[in-house]
């Protein structure tokens, strides 16, 4: 990383942590005191968001009128929305869009999406991997052969 002189003296500060042991070398323990209060007032500040949930959460009736209660009062996005209870962004939308997951009826579209999909990672996570080989022996590699198409060259140009 290139750095600039101020007045032609000193290189310019690029880090904070070269601005901190500038502050040292100077002996200003007045900023030094401040940069501290700084660190600490951003430390308390500072907080580690959840991780986005893999699985998703469970949608429900409720869970689905939540979504509806926060479209209609805030401002968030959908995203925001998904974010904050933990489903996916798709979920969100459906329910604001189609009404989608508001009755807790079993023959609904989308429980018995749901169902079907259980069903089929069930059965999937049973089964061991199949191992598919291709079978080199029946398959002969045919040489390649030059077709009479013409090829440019850098002189053709």
């Amino acid at each position: 990383m290139a750095r600039t002189t101020i007045s032609g003296s000193r290189p310019a500060v690029t880090t904070l942590k070269e601005f901190e042991d500038a502050l040292r070398e100077q002996g200003m323990q007045m900023a030094l005191a401040i940069l501290q209060k700084l660190r600490e007032r951003d430390k308390d500040k500072r907080s580690v968001a959840p991780a986005r949930r893999i699985t998703g959460r469970k949608m429900t009736p409720e869970l689905a009128r939540h979504i509806l209660d926060l479209h209609a009062t805030t401002d968030m996005t959908q995203q925001e929305i998904a974010f904050e209870l933990g489903v996916n962004q798709g979920r969100v939308n459906e329910v604001i869009k189609r009404g989608k997951w508001l009755d807790d009826d079993p023959n609904s579209p989308e429980a018995i999406a749901r169902d079907k999909a259980k069903a089929r990672m069930k059965t999937t996570a049973n089964r061991k991997p199949s191992v598919r080989r291709r079978d080199t022996s029946s398959q002969k590699r045919r040489p390649h052969t030059s077709s009479n198409q013409a090829q440019l060259s850098l002189g053709d140009l």
